[in-house]
């Protein structure tokens, strides 16, 4: 399974990734990551935050971004190059979330694209946003 060369993608081409953040999801990074962070995993510490509840790790949606980007867009054999991300709202367990990137910029000389990214949540609003750069995969 290979992805795309930077001559196979077209400016405005998009992708999209949609998963349920579940409780286990969280605790499952956390234990990855080792961010215990008490507003992620004590609901106790978590409702007297300014959440209320215990959020998803901001990271944990970022890295929605890298399935959009490694398995579709460009797709396998891409390596990332640089992520810039701006969290924007929290995401709760439970929600639904849409990892997004669109082709924004091609510089076919260095073999790298520029993709728009962001993630929204099951109510359309966004939850992150940033951009990515890639190498597309090159056939040998």
């Amino acid at each position: 399974m290979t992805g795309r060369t930077i001559h196979e993608l077209t400016l405005g081409e998009t992708a999209r990734f949609t998963k349920t953040i579940s409780e286990s999801d969280v605790y499952g990074f956390a234990g990855i990551t080792g961010d215990f962070n008490p507003v992620h995993v004590d609901q106790v510490a978590a409702e007297a935050s300014m959440f209320g509840t215990r959020i998803a790790h901001g990271m944990l949606t970022a890295s929605l971004i890298s399935t959009v980007l490694g398995l579709q867009l460009p797709g396998p054999g891409a390596i990332y190059v640089s992520q810039s991300t701006r969290f924007v709202k929290p995401v709760l367990i439970g929600d639904t979330i849409t990892a997004e990137a669109e082709v924004v910029e091609l510089l076919v000389e260095k073999n790298r694209a520029r993709l728009a990214t962001r993630c929204l949540n099951q109510r359309g609003e966004v939850v992150l946003e940033g951009e990515s750069i890639l190498m597309p995969h090159r056939f040998q």
